[in-house]
């Protein structure tokens, strides 16, 4: 959720730049910074902190030039100083980046090999290193970078500036957004519309895996595979960034494809990645080895967030977890231990049930921690700790994107409470954070499947029933899929933990009734196969989401398959959620109801 701006113009930039980062401020940021190329110089302003102070800096110092890239960055690989501020740049090029490299370490100890180191802890250094290395050995800019970007792995955006090159930035995306906007002799790179809104309305809209070259009068857009593309140009609407889809025809779709975007911003605030170790923002008031239980409390798909964290609490921390739909949980009026933990999870912060458990817990004597989307949100303020997921605006009423932010901050604090608990090992918590670092390229994969689950938009469209099976961490995700089904489809849709088939629901299975299939290899996937199997038996139609792996074992009764790249164990519940969540927009979409405001739903709850 960084900002990137690039301009190439006919006249001066640096100013106007530093303006448009203003605009992405919304996107959250602890650093800044521009480069410019002028007279066969180029030169940056970098500085921690606000865009007043590197405002500060250019006034002192200011840039000239009338080509330039700017970026407001919120710390992955390092933390937020000046030196790790992008711009980075070498004597050949200027990079600035939003997401993450999973591959920088390879990477880096291949560039080691020839010379070549980098000055700062960033990932993305790597990119300007690797660029200038193929440059050296006498590639033009344009053919170094595309050489470049074919190699990295992730969720990325990327904008280059090159010496000697007063008419060229060079940029790509990759589960990241980037957009184009046509101008009066100039062309401007933005992370989306809204830093383009001061130039122009005129916006290309890069599709993923593109890489564009822009000069001050036109531009190239490419495939991931080189081939040469058309992007249509269209007007975009100007205002705040949270009321323009983009080029997506619902904000469903738009807050579906921002997630490897905003998933990378909410592992920032809470992973090292350069460390390999997890990093809460902020001390807690509470000791995770001294909890005996952990209470979570939340509504809708929060509820089922905090089903699979209670997978995770207890297989990696060992710590008992009890979760609870908040809307009952304070009638039971369940005893509660003195200074126990007590979580809960709110994409708006003002659920209304959420709110009146969290102050059932508070007259229990209970830490109170949240996690939410609102950072002034009624929860927050009343909450002794906050973890925010920092994902974003979400307009449409069927949550998405802050679902699966929720999913990975409570990952992370799983991998906490294991670390302070003696449960897990450096080692493990590595391999952890490893995971977490590849699930937004992970995510990017899974979008993949976008072409083939919209396939099957007509023959769902017609079921009056259909049912979702998962084992394990996958159940909640069944349950989530149903739930996002049933929402926007208006169609009955039931999630099941797949063992639960045969002591009652197997009874309405035939062949009218389509059943999704969540099971991704793992220790489980046998018994879920099983369960697959009696279904296919009584005529079900059977819709597997697996990965290469599963469907090699799935054997001849599957009706249809929608692959996922293979993750470890720790992220597949958050990658399998994509395929659920398209599954009901394509077909809410050939069902023509309103799929960003389905009937009778709201999308804060604030009453009981």
């Amino acid at each position: 959720m960084c900002g990137i701006v690039g301009i190439v113009s006919d006249k001066p930039v640096a100013d106007r730049i530093a303006d448009a980062l203003k605009r992405l401020e919304y996107r959250g940021y602890d650093s800044a910074g521009i480069a410019t190329f002028d007279q066969g110089k180029m030169d940056r302003r970098r500085a921690p902190g606000k865009l007043t102070n590197l405002k500060a800096r250019m006034e002192e110092s200011p840039l000239a030039g009338n080509i330039g890239i700017g970026h407001t960055r919120w710390a992955t690989h390092g933390a937020p100083t000046e030196e790790n501020a992008h711009p980075h740049m070498t004597d050949k090029v200027a990079v600035v980046h939003n997401g993450i490299i999973e591959n920088f370490r390879e990477l880096k100890d291949e560039l080691a090999i020839d010379g070549y180191a980098p000055i700062s802890e960033t990932d993305t250094e790597m990119v300007a290193l690797l660029v200038t290395r193929e440059m050296d050995r006498g590639a033009a800019p344009f053919d170094a970078a595309a050489a470049v970007i074919k190699r990295l792995d992730g969720a990325f955006a990327l904008a280059m500036m090159f010496k000697g090159e007063e008419n060229l930035i060079i940029g790509a995306r990759q589960g990241a957004p980037l957009a184009v906007g046509h101008g009066d002799g100039e062309m401007i790179l933005g992370s989306d519309a809204i830093a383009l809104a001061p130039f122009t309305n005129k916006v290309t809209y890069l599709e993923e895996g593109d890489w564009v070259a822009i000069t001050k009068s036109d531009m190239r857009v490419f495939d991931r595979e080189g081939n040469p593309v058309n992007r249509p140009v269209s007007t975009a609407n100007t205002g705040a960034e949270s009321v323009s889809k983009g080029n997506h025809r619902h904000f469903m779709s738009k807050e579906i494809y921002e997630q490897p975007d905003t998933i990378s911003h909410t592992l920032s605030n809470y992973v090292n990645f350069a460390e390999r170790k997890v990093q809460l923002p902020q001390e807690l008031p509470f000791d995770f080895a001294k909890l005996s239980r952990l209470t979570i409390s939340s509504c809708g798909g929060s509820y089922y967030a905090a089903m699979i964290a209670k997978y995770w609490f207890e297989k990696y921390a060992r710590l008992p977890v009890e979760v609870d739909i908040a809307s009952e949980f304070r009638y039971r009026e369940p005893p509660m231990e003195k200074d126990g933990l007590a979580l809960f999870v709110s994409q708006s912060g003002e659920t209304a049930d959420t709110l009146a458990a969290l102050r059932y817990c508070v007259s229990q004597d209970q830490h109170i921690a949240s996690i939410v989307n609102v950072a002034e949100s009624t929860i927050a303020r009343e909450s002794d700790v906050v973890f925010p997921t920092l994902c974003g605006p979400e307009i449409c009423v069927a949550s998405t994107k802050a679902t699966t932010a929720q999913q990975t901050v409570l990952a992370t604090l799983a991998i906490a409470a294991g670390k302070q608990r003696g449960i897990l090992s450096d080692a493990q918590e590595a391999e952890m954070v490893d995971a977490l670092a590849k699930l937004p390229g992970a995510m990017s994969k899974a979008l993949a499947s976008e072409p083939k689950i919209a396939s099957l938009d007509k023959s769902l469209s017609k079921a009056k029933d259909v049912f979702y099976l998962g084992r394990g961490a996958l159940y909640p995700v069944a349950l989530e899929g149903a739930l996002k089904f049933k929402e926007i489809t208006y169609i009955h849709a039931e999630g099941y933990a797949a063992g639960e088939l045969k002591h009652g629901p197997i009874a309405l299975i035939d062949e009218k009734v389509p059943v999704v299939v969540v099971a991704p290899s793992d220790a489980l996937l046998e018994k879920t196969l099983s369960n697959m199997h009696e279904v296919a038996a009584r005529g079900g139609n059977i819709i597997l989401i697996t990965d290469e792996a599963g469907a090699k074992q799935a054997g001849p009764d599957i009706n249809e398959i929608i692959l996922m790249p293979e993750v470890h164990e720790l992220v597949q519940p958050i990658v399998a959620t994509v395929p659920v969540q398209l599954l009901a927009y394509h077909t809410a979409v050939f069902m023509g109801t309103d799929v960003d405001q389905p009937r009778n739903l709201a999308k804060s709850v604030t009453v009981e």
